[in-house]
């Protein structure tokens, strides 16, 4: 696939995913022009003063929620990854139609308005979340997945594919439980729901990565899951801050003790390659189907769950994982 002919266009472009994927982009793939959608005018600002200046990038001020500028913003661009969303789950619990609104009405703005523009790719940005949702946020998510991938029907005819990529816990990402953990470390005390817990983790250059690799693979209708460790989330208190007492504070409404990346339901139509898994159309007859001949499909009962991985980081591991942040947080530049 050839980059430098591209058009490419961010929604939530102001974001950590946003931003480390324009820099991936910009420094590797060097494409026609990335245009920077969202709705938070100083963000832009602050993103095109921080050294996001290139020549190629454009700032559009706006919403998802607003079809029409989504339309006009979108004229003439060939690829497009959506990764705006209301995320946090507490707030998406305490403000339930405001997270529909972006989540899932913002998503088939997006895929409607691709359409129409004649846009070739779009990439949805999913979470763990989704799967066997047991909070709004992952609801919403859940609905965006649906909404993305069954709009191939709408576009068969058409050049247009959709496809999605789902994966977990971001290290250090704006509202993670590392940059929690690093303000709690003062205090001698970190705070934990419950000493079970599990998650999945990938730092947000592995994620960008495997959106790069997925834009360029994919035909349209799957939803790509990268294979990546796990971590008990009390090892990574302790990799943090081994010294602090921790304190168990039980777990929070809409909260799991363990993610799921693929469901046992799903797994029936799900291809397992060396690096990731292709969850394949479930009934769809228009593409998505060619994975069969690239991987293997999975074993009756299958899922894959963060409590039931077969890679695992340990606390040495968490170390690696999290010292570049441990130097973002003695700057006081983490974004919390």
């Amino acid at each position: 696939m050839d980059w430098k002919n591209q058009v490419v266009l961010i929604t939530g472009g102001t974001g950590s995913f946003g931003k480390k994927f324009t820099k991936a982009l910009l420094e590797e793939k060097q494409p026609k022009k990335i245009i920077i959608f969202s709705r938070d005018e100083l963000k832009q600002h602050e993103m095109q003063m921080g050294g996001y200046n290139h020549e190629s990038l454009r700032y559009f001020i706006g919403d998802i929620r607003d079809r029409e500028r989504l339309v006009r913003a979108m004229h003439g661009v060939d690829i497009v990854v959506h990764a705006a969303a209301l995320k946090q789950v507490p707030a998406c619990e305490y403000n339930p139609m405001e997270a529909i609104k972006t989540n899932i009405m913002g998503t088939a703005n997006v895929v409607e308005a691709a359409l129409d523009a004649g846009v070739k790719k779009v990439m949805t940005i999913s979470t763990d979340k989704a799967v066997s949702p047991a909070n709004l946020y992952g609801a919403t998510k859940l609905a965006a997945e649906k909404l993305t991938i069954q709009s191939n029907a709408y576009a068969a005819g058409s050049a247009t594919r959709y496809s999605c990529v789902r994966y977990g816990n971001v290290v250090g990402s704006r509202g993670s439980v590392v940059p929690l953990f690093l303000k709690q470390r003062a205090s001698g005390k970190v705070t934990i729901t419950d000493d079970r817990m599990t998650r999945f983790w990938l730092s947000l250059d592995q994620g960008v990565r495997f959106v790069i690799d997925c834009i360029e693979q994919m035909e349209g209708g799957e939803v790509f899951v990268p294979k990546i460790p796990s971590t008990k989330v009390i090892d990574l208190a302790r990799a943090i801050s081994p010294d602090a007492d921790v304190d168990i504070i039980g777990i929070r409404p809409g909260e799991k003790l363990h993610e799921m990346l693929i469901s046992e339901d799903e797994a029936r139509h799900t291809v397992e390659l060396e690096k990731m898994f292709v969850v394949q159309p479930a009934e769809a007859t228009w593409f998505g189907y060619e994975w069969q001949s690239k991987g293997k499909l999975l074993e009756d009962n299958f899922h894959y769950s963060s409590d039931n991985n077969t890679e695992w980081l340990d606390v040495e591991g968490i170390k690696k994982f999290i010292s570049p942040f441990e130097e973002l947080f003695a700057q006081g530049k983490l974004e919390g």
